[in-house]
Order: C-alpha cells, then structure tokens, then sequence
C-alpha cells in the first residue's frame, strides 16, 4: 500500500459519511429539512446518533456535504494559477470549468434538491454563510498571491469583486433549476454571462496577482496554505 492510498479506515470512514449524507438527503427532500431530526437520519443510515453527529456537526451540511469545496475552491483556483496568470484569469478558469461540468458546488443539482434548499430558511441562509466564507477564504489567499499583509484592504475588495462572478452563477443555476430547466439549458444560458462578468473586470483586476513566469516549488506551498486557512475560516 502506498502513501496515497487510503487505508481501509479512511475507506470507511468516507463510505458512512456519504450513507449518511445520501440518507439524509433523501429524508430531507421527501419530508422537508426542518421536520426531519437527525434520529431519523441516523436510523436509516443504520447508524448511531453520535455518529451522525461526529461526521456532521452542523445539520445544514448533511444536505450541503460540499460545503468545504465551496468555501475553499476560489482560494484554490488563485492559489493553483500558472505562471503568468492572474488571479482573476484563473478564477474565471475555474468558474467556466465549473459550469462546463454542471459541478455541483456551483449550484447544479436536481429540482426537488434546490427545492428542499429554498424552502427551508436555515439550509438558505447556510448557502449564504458557505459563500461568504468562500468570498473570505478567496481574500485570504490573495494576499498570499500579492505578497501583501493579512487583511490588505485591496485584497479584501478584489477578493469580494472576483467572488461576485461566481456566486451569481450559483444564484442563477439555482433559478433556474427550480423552473426546472436540465443542465444543458442552464449551462448553455449562464456562461456567456459569467464570461462577460469577468471581461468587464479585465481593466480593474486583469494585472492583480499574477504569478511570476517560472514559480518554482511555491505552487504547492501555496495551495496547501489556501486550503488550510479555508478550513480555518469555517471553524
């Protein structure tokens, strides 16, 4: 067994974690999330309480499960930019990358999942919490890409322009998922306004954070960085 293997309890780990997600899921979607209890989740599941409760503390993210994908993924993209590329270069990369493959943390779900999520305040206002962490966890990173102080102001509002493209893509997809639109359609009608977005930011952003020609081992270091101060900002 090499060392990126999981070893047989991480397996499991990660297969009880996605039994009580997909459970729950279900419940939440046939029920509604609020008259669901996490009794319940852990019953079909098939597992303790405790268990539900040790994989998902919060019970908003038994619906969300992607929610560390989501706060972290515009800090990776920044931090993972090639040479010469720029952070909004790379943010509009990821993000068109994002719709091409209907990805699932940028809104693409089924009708009855948005549903669930429109109906129940907490599950929205959860969704909200996620993006703003994300938006957080993006200015993070970009002082990282700038070599500036933490909390650099000009970070701070480059990071809530480039998370603005994004996040209105999300609002969007979930729309017109509810109206019951199929991805192809959805896709179809949001990236050439996503594409846009980002070109009107071209002349404000298009020379931020761009990364040397010839980064040596600093790429790694920095994506590692990214994610773990994202996973710091949903603590």
């Amino acid at each position: 067994m090499t060392d990126s293997t999981p070893n047989l309890r991480e397996l499991n780990k990660r297969r009880t974690r996605e039994a009580i997600s997909h459970a729950a899921t279900r419940l939440f979607i046939d029920r509604g999330f609020e008259r669901t209890t996490i009794a319940e989740v852990a019953a079909a599941a098939g597992v303790a309480k405790m268990t539900v409760t040790n994989h998902f503390p919060r019970k908003e993210d038994l619906l969300l499960d992607l929610h560390e994908q989501i706060v972290a993924r515009h800090a990776r993209a920044v931090a993972d930019r090639a040479p010469g590329e720029s952070a909004l270069a790379a943010l509009r990369r990821a993000c068109l990358a994002e719709i091409d493959r209907h990805d699932a943390a940028i809104g693409f779900s089924g009708e009855a999942f948005a549903r669930t999520i429109a109906e129940s305040p907490a599950l929205t206002a959860r969704l909200r919490e996620l993006h703003e962490q994300s938006e957080t966890a993006l200015a993070i990173a970009l002082t990282e890409a700038a070599h500036v102080p933490p909390g650099d102001f000009e970070c701070r509002v480059a990071a809530g322009l480039l998370a603005a493209v994004p996040r209105a893509v999300s609002t969007e997809v979930f729309r017109r998922t509810l109206a019951g639109e199929d991805h192809g359609a959805i896709a179809a009608a949001v990236r050439p306004s996503a594409a846009r977005a980002f070109d009107r930011l071209e002349g404000a952003l298009g020379d931020f954070a761009i990364r040397a020609d010839g980064a040596d081992g600093a790429d790694g270091a920095e994506s590692s960085t990214a994610t773990e101060e994202a996973r710091e900002v949903m603590e």
